[in-house]
């Protein structure tokens, strides 16, 4: 069994979406960051940059008996470790394609995550509309959403076949209309998106959220001074 600390947010989409391809137990916890519930000391524990997603695996890899459950937290990390513990989605046999992967994993961890994020943050969340810093993060949105597209031009996945760097770019994509993207200028990223969104794994994962109640699309001011120390601006 793995438990899954979890808030409905693009990188807790991940985890349960590799989850539900591995066909694994786990046990959702949900983790409200509007509320604060990522201070708890207990998730940070396990979770020390008090952020979603986390796991514990009560049945680690390769574990000695006896062993204490293995805690992980950042999900390219959690990715990468259920990819390896399951055998799947991150060929070990194929150093070529194991690196593709790998690669695009990382650039979604250090690019379309953070600038996707900080779209969502200048454009629908910051209390003072700053137009510089609204144009700054929609049009690098843009510019990675082409570096997408490009190389989807002659390929199914970013890595060829199926892998965990698809699970972790598809839902920043998913909140594209947000970040003021249209998917119709992207065709090759457009038909990529479509062919993951109708995956039963991935059904199933975004199914979680409607027993949650999700983050608000505008956060009150309580909620954004946790999620952005910031206070509603006079």
């Amino acid at each position: 069994m793995i438990d899954v600390y979890y808030w409905t947010t693009p990188n807790g989409h991940k985890v349960t979406m590799m989850l539900e391809e591995m066909g694994a137990k786990y046990r959702v916890l949900p983790v409200n960051i509007g509320k604060g519930a990522q201070f708890d000391p207990a998730f940070l524990k396990i979770a020390p940059n008090n952020r979603i997603p986390a796991i514990v695996d009560h049945k680690p890899m390769q574990a000695m008996p006896n062993s204490d459950p293995l805690t992980l937290f950042e999900s390219g990390a959690i990715l990468m470790y259920l990819a390896d513990k399951s055998k799947k989605f991150l060929d070990r046999k194929n150093a070529y394609w194991r690196k593709e992967a790998i690669q695009w994993l990382f650039w979604q961890m250090g690019g379309l995550g953070p600038m996707a994020g900080q779209n969502h943050h200048f454009n629908l969340y910051a209390p003072e509309k700053i137009p510089y810093a609204m144009d700054r993060y929609k049009n690098e949105t843009a510019r990675l959403y082409g570096v997408m597209d490009h190389r989807l031009a002659d390929r199914e996945f970013l890595a060829g076949a199926y892998s965990i760097a698809d699970m972790a770019c598809y839902p920043w994509i998913v909140p594209h209309e947000r970040q003021g993207m249209n998917l119709n200028d992207f065709p090759h990223l457009k038909r990529w998106f479509e062919a993951i969104k109708a995956r039963p794994a991935t059904i199933r994962a975004y199914d979680i959220v409607k027993s949650l109640n999700a983050p608000p699309t505008a956060p009150n001011d309580e909620a954004s001074r946790i999620l952005f120390g910031v206070k509603k601006a006079k």
